[in-house]
């Protein structure tokens, strides 16, 4: 369960905004993953102290394997779909808004099995927008893409934009997880354009806070992971790329803004702008361990994604007068503290 402190944050940044959500339907998928999590729980919380009787219909392969594990989320408001994102059945309720939130980023996935990568995020994308297609009164349907899709930038690029277009190895198969994101943004210009579906696209980067996955990819979780079972932080490169990360709730903050008041058709970046050293992540993350030491190995592979990746997020910042508020040091903190006392895996 996410604080009652980040609930209460992500409520005060809305208000009588959140009016839009009252009597709604909304239907999620991805709804079990990170950002389908943070998304429920605040969903959640908005019902309960803003009385909006906002439905929620989330889609799962196995929600009952899930409410298990997690039993906050059987609720009442909450109706779980059983179905895989490439081939659910339609359900014959009608929405208001779509959050598409499905795709598995896990590099080990993209690297293993990139077919299986490719066809989920575009097969089920697909899927989503045939939906979208024919719900007439439906508001907004917010796609969760990547940053990603701007490819490999050069060395000297700090902050990617949403005009950039760099470097993707088409001919290399872990470019799936990239490539992919990019056919399924072409997906939704179509159906934006040609069936009028009201698509925005958010391009998010990378991001900490409780539910994140401490054992996939992510080196934020890596590193938490190894301070919470006392091992040494190893990183197997140099170090220097660039990162940024944005707290979740501060992720749902900007996610939800999008939903409510961005502009149909348009792409923004979600996420943080404020750069760090992978080097200096580690560092940031040991001193919380007393006696865990970083270990720079200078080991790069050709896999590694060794470019930075930070995200220039000044058009959302213009367009909707917000910032990333929950400064880094307080999202690394509140993330150790849950995994102190939660086991997710």
């Amino acid at each position: 369960m996410i604080s009652l402190v980040d609930k209460e944050y992500i409520s005060g940044k809305f208000g009588a905004n959140l009016l839009p959500l009252k009597n709604a339907n909304i239907f999620i998928t991805g709804a079990t993953g990170f950002f389908g999590k943070w998304m429920l729980e605040s969903l959640l919380y908005f019902n309960r102290e803003l009385d909006l009787n906002t439905k929620i219909y989330a889609l799962s392969r196995d929600p009952e394997k899930f409410m298990a594990k997690f039993p906050l989320y059987k609720k009442e408001c909450i109706i779980w779909l059983i179905g895989d994102i490439k081939s659910f059945e339609f359900p014959e309720e009608k929405f208001d808004y779509i959050i598409h939130a499905a795709t598995d980023s896990d590099a080990k996935l993209n690297s293993e099995s990139p077919l299986i990568m490719l066809d989920t995020i575009n097969e089920g994308t697909r899927r989503v927008l045939e939906f979208a297609k024919n719900q007439s009164g439906l508001k907004a349907l917010l796609f969760t893409s990547s940053g990603a899709v701007y490819g490999q930038p050069p060395e000297k690029v700090r902050f990617m934009k949403e005009s950039d277009s760099f470097y993707v190895d088409l001919n290399n198969p872990g470019s799936a997880y990239a490539e992919g994101k990019r056919l399924a943004e072409l997906y939704c210009s179509i159906y934006a354009k040609h069936y009028n579906v009201p698509v925005i696209i958010a391009r998010c980067f990378a991001f900490v806070g409780p539910h994140l996955p401490l054992e996939k990819h992510y080196a934020i979780g890596n590193f938490i992971n190894d301070g919470l079972n006392g091992r040494n932080i190893a990183i197997s490169g140099d170090g220097k790329p660039l990162r940024s990360y944005m707290y979740a709730a501060d992720l749902v903050v900007w996610l939800l803004t999008l939903l409510l008041k961005g502009k149909i058709g348009e792409a923004y970046n979600v996420g943080s702008d404020i750069p760090i050293s992978i080097a200096e992540l580690a560092l940031k993350i040991a001193e919380l361990f007393p006696g865990i030491s970083v270990n720079i190995l200078n080991q790069n592979r050709a896999t590694d994604r060794n470019q930075n990746y930070v995200p220039d997020v000044s058009k959302f910042k213009n367009k909707f007068e917000l910032n990333q508020n929950i400064g880094l040091e307080i999202a690394i903190q509140r993330t150790i503290e849950y995994y102190k006392n939660n086991k997710e895996g």
